[in-house]
């Protein structure tokens, strides 16, 4: 018998649950087994993830293949239907133990071959948590996890459930455990950060966890915030962002598009002014802020005039790293059944307009940082991330966790030199 093989698909929350997942598998000690954990943000990514399942059963053909994740538990019945697949179990029953426990080779009795609960019904965080997982350098805490909120295009709150947050003392208890590793930075992470703590009494904000982390831990030099909703930027977020120089300057923005009208009908609760707005106060307060976002290319009814509002917007909030998603009809979804879907080809050739500007960006970015002093993090001996989250490449090997101190001196077009 081998130890079970995991197969990551999707985000970073995923990876994170995966490694909670290797845990509660050795615990159980399950073996022979190859666990695929998917994502479901795309009708490409399910497609990959029935290809992935059909690879690794041509790889593991005696072993179990057990399906988990999004899209197992938006479609449980897709992945049920291949004949690779041995069990699908949903997001909610891949962090309970008795799961586990029943997949264990002495377990005796019946396993249900489709173990997808209703996520809705969930209004607990998980006890899941896992002192960091990755490199040496950066360890991720899941603070939050569900979306409360629908947007049209979106899977995800039927994959996740509604939001559901990590009491602070809970998350602050574990970031001193990091720290006392010898972790130099940490990351919150969630589907819907900005979410956070709406649920819990008293209903803090996210900026009251990130002043509550950086007063309570003195001793952890970096805290990053993934991704945010800009338009649920609270009063306290906002005084972190100017007042505290271990909060990293760089956040990932949920913009999905420039147009105004194609906003309303994704249901989404901001204009493109309200993310200018945001752009220009948090650079206002932090300069040498950088941006990250996500864009949808060729939502239904999008115009080119509707696409050139998108494309403008990445220069007026003068974005840095874009996430460009070209649109992906989910079934269920309100957006799947608008009547003027984009043409395929269409939808592709703005997606890598979308992109070159994106590229435009990153390189003025570069040009920027040459001649400047920055405080970069280590993830390897050669490569590490500065405050911005810009991969910078040292000639000379570094201590791999350790944050450097050095000046740029040049770009490869992808990455600063050192």
């Amino acid at each position: 018998m081998s130890a079970p093989v995991f197969t990551t698909l999707g985000c970073r929350l995923n990876t994170y649950e995966t490694e909670a997942m290797k845990e509660l598998a050795r615990e159980a000690g399950v073996e022979n087994a190859v666990i695929v954990n998917t994502c479901a943000v795309t009708s490409e990514a399910v497609r990959k993830a029935r290809q992935e399942i059909r690879r690794l059963r041509r790889e593991n053909p005696e072993a179990r293949i057990i399906v988990t994740g999004c899209a197992a538990q938006t479609e449980p019945e897709t992945f049920a239907a291949m004949a690779e697949v041995d069990q699908v179990i949903g997001n909610t029953e891949k962090m309970q133990p008795a799961t586990w426990a029943g997949m264990a080779a002495d377990f005796i009795g019946e396993t249900e071959r489709v173990l997808v609960d209703d996520i809705m019904s969930v209004t607990e965080t998980a006890g899941h948590l896992i002192d960091g997982f990755g490199t040496r350098s950066r360890a991720y805490v899941q603070v939050q996890n569900g979306c409360d909120h629908r947007c049209t295009f979106c899977i995800i709150p039927y994959g996740r459930g509604n939001s559901r947050s990590v009491p602070a003392g809970v998350v602050v208890d574990q970031i001193k455990r990091l720290v006392g590793r010898g972790y130099n930075e940490v990351v919150l992470t969630g589907v819907d950060l900005t979410s956070w703590g709406a649920d819990l009494p008293g209903e803090p904000r996210l900026g009251d966890l990130v002043m509550r982390i950086l007063r309570l831990v003195p001793d952890l030099p970096r805290l990053r915030i993934s991704s945010i909703d800009s338009i649920e930027a609270d009063d306290n977020l906002m005084q972190a962002i100017a007042t505290e120089p271990r909060l990293m300057p760089h956040l990932h923005l949920s913009l999905q598009h420039g147009d105004n009208l194609i906003l309303k009908r994704m249901k989404r609760r901001h204009l493109r002014e309200d993310a200018i707005r945001f752009c220009e106060e948090a650079r206002r307060l932090r300069p040498g802020m950088t941006f990250g976002a996500d864009i949808i290319a060729g939502f239904p009814t999008e115009t080119e005039t509707h696409f050139e509002n998108s494309l403008k917007l990445v220069t007026d909030c003068d974005l840095t790293w874009l996430h460009v998603f070209p649109y992906s009809k989910r079934p269920g979804t309100p957006a799947a059944r608008i009547p003027s879907q984009v043409n395929g080809a269409v939808i592709k050739d703005r997606a890598a307009r979308l992109r070159a500007a994106g590229d435009a960006q990153v390189d003025k970015h570069l040009a920027q940082q040459i001649g400047r002093q920055h405080h970069i993090l280590m993830e390897n001996p050669h490569m590490g991330r500065t405050e911005q989250f810009t991969e910078v490449r040292f000639a000379t090997a570094q201590t791999e966790g350790a944050l450097v101190t050095a000046t740029i001196i040049g770009s490869d077009g992808t990455q600063l030199l050192a």
